[in-house]
């Protein structure tokens, strides 16, 4: 049996040849099958959304950063567009870049971006803080993937936490180490926090405590109040009295 086609059907097959059939993205990093591209904080990702099965090239794309609409200057909405990022930053973890026809937002294509970055610890800081006072030693812990681990140490060895002396808090972006009275025989000296992260190791950060001896702190605002009331009481007292002064001074 002979097919024929006729007429309508000729044009119909014309026009799915000649129109969009869809639209990708390329990336540099390259997405991965899962539709992710793995970066490291300062790097850079160019992504281009291209139309594909397409004769004309005057389709005009939209691109939306989770959910919301990117800025593109003019001429590079059609035929293919292309965004930069540069340099990631942490907040671009998991932030989805999403390119779509402007006259048919189900023709689209989607890549997230998969931020990595270590804890930000490192260098040394000097504290001074005298005795009775309260020691709070804070350490950044943010990272991703986050940190397995985290440990502090006084002068070479672990922190003791059973004697209660030390209290050690962690909500996943810091570690705090602190202690409510400082006593120079005990708390004085090098404390190392130190985080481990499963892909980037260990990272550490330095604080050398000083503890010195308790000063007498004097109020000194009521000090000066005082002193200008008394000031003020001699002053009154004085002019009230001024005539007869005078008269015993003739």
């Amino acid at each position: 049996m002979k097919l024929m086609y006729g007429p309508p059907l000729l044009h119909l097959l014309l026009y799915f040849a000649s129109h969009t059939l869809g639209v990708r993205i390329e990336s540099e990093p390259a997405v991965n099958s899962d539709g992710l591209i793995q970066l490291e904080l300062e790097q850079s990702v160019s992504l281009v959304c291209q139309p594909e099965g397409v004769l004309e090239t005057d389709e005009e794309l939209v691109w939306l950063r989770n959910g919301a609409a990117v800025s593109l200057k003019e001429g590079n909405t059609k035929g293919g567009s292309k965004v930069c990022v540069t340099p990631v930053i942490a907040g671009d973890n998991e932030a989805t870049f999403t390119c779509h026809l402007r006259k048919n937002a189900t023709i689209s294509a989607s890549v997230t971006l998969i931020v990595t970055y270590p804890p930000q610890l490192s260098g040394s800081q000097e504290i001074s803080i005298e005795e009775e006072e309260t020691l709070v030693l804070v350490c950044d812990v943010w990272a991703n993937p986050q940190v397995s681990s985290v440990s502090w140490m006084l002068n070479g060895s672990t922190v003791d936490l059973l004697e209660g002396v030390f209290t050690v808090t962690n909500d996943g972006f810091t570690s705090q180490l602190s202690t409510n009275s400082v006593e120079k025989n005990l708390h004085e000296g090098t404390y190392n926090c130190s985080a481990y992260s499963p892909m980037y190791g260990q990272h550490d950060r330095l604080f050398d405590v000083t503890v010195t001896e308790k000063t007498i702190k004097f109020p000194l605002m009521p000090l000066i109040a005082g002193l200008v009331v008394v000031f003020l009481t001699a002053l009154l007292a004085v002019a009230s009295r001024w005539k007869n002064i005078r008269k015993c001074c003739k």
